[in-house]
């Protein structure tokens, strides 16, 4: 199934979907990952703190001719921003995946109170020069943090993942990320634990289009240029979730569902502005 691309102002280009591996872990993850990658997915993406950066690997070594393809992507966590520290959490990613790279680094969140995230930045820009990762980019930054960067390093993210979904769409952080030519990736993209997928609005679009919710949710996404990273273990989920690149929302159902946004529409309340993870 071929996946659309997007591109990023240096030229960089990532599937315009990709896989959440959050709790995919072992041996169970790595099978996950395995028929992920041969149903069609190119964009795995992962972190220090999931703890699977050895299943994500392994599965990519052992997708053969496509790894080349294939963009695995890893997450700076919070306690190590320190720049020497960094260096050496970057390095250990490389290690744990067993490959000769890691193809995408992200910063996980900035954890502004600590205020080390320059350092971070530093460091990944390293790692970058260093060949130790292809390109590199952010999680969960305000546009402020990602000005700041630019400003003291001269050097911009190709990509920044944040919370999108129908409930937190994130119009201006989007409208800001497309003026500065920096791709979006959305975590829990169809929400979790929550009724969004029964949702009037979403079913009756998904009812209109003969798919199922999910794919409606996700189809908005792609609309919007947004990059979805849903997880799913399962084979027939994994495919349904890539069978989205058909569905031709009318720009009044996606404006349907973005007016679905609420003010208090986070997940778990995790404003990067505040928020801090380690």
């Amino acid at each position: 199934m071929a996946i659309p691309h997007l591109t990023a102002a240096d030229g960089t280009t990532l599937p315009a979907i990709g896989l959440g591996t959050y709790r995919l872990n072992g041996s169970a993850g790595v099978d996950a990952i395995g028929q992920a990658i041969r149903a069609g997915y190119r964009l795995l993406d992962s972190a220090v703190n999931y703890e699977n950066e050895g299943a994500v690997g392994r599965a990519a070594r052992a997708a053969g001719d496509v790894r080349d393809a294939l963009v695995v992507t890893s997450k700076l966590p919070g306690r190590h921003h320190r720049y020497d520290e960094a260096l050496t959490t970057i390095e250990e990613s490389v290690f744990r995946t067993g490959l000769d790279r890691v193809d995408l680094y992200l910063i996980h969140w900035p954890n502004p109170t600590v205020d080390l995230y320059v350092q971070a930045w530093q460091a990944l820009i390293e790692a970058r020069e260093r060949g130790l990762v292809t390109h590199i980019g952010l999680s969960n930054f305000l546009p402020e943090h990602i000005d700041r960067l630019v400003a003291e390093t001269g050097v911009a993210p190709v990509v920044n993942q944040i919370e999108v979904h129908p409930y937190f769409p994130q119009q201006e952080a989007i409208d800001y990320h497309r003026e500065h030519g920096i791709l979006v990736q959305g975590w829990s993209p169809l929400g979790h634990g929550n009724d969004l997928q029964q949702h009037p609005v979403i079913v009756e679009i998904a009812t209109a289009h003969g798919v199922s919710p999910a794919q409606t949710i996700l189809a908005w996404h792609v609309t919007r240029q947004v990059i979805p990273l849903p997880k799913a273990a399962s084979p027939q989920r994994q495919l349904e979730n890539l069978d989205v690149f058909g569905i031709k929302l009318t720009d009044a159902e996606v404006e349907a569902i973005t007016a679905l946004g609420r003010p208090d529409g986070r997940l778990a309340d995790q404003d990067p502005a505040v928020y801090e993870e380690f």
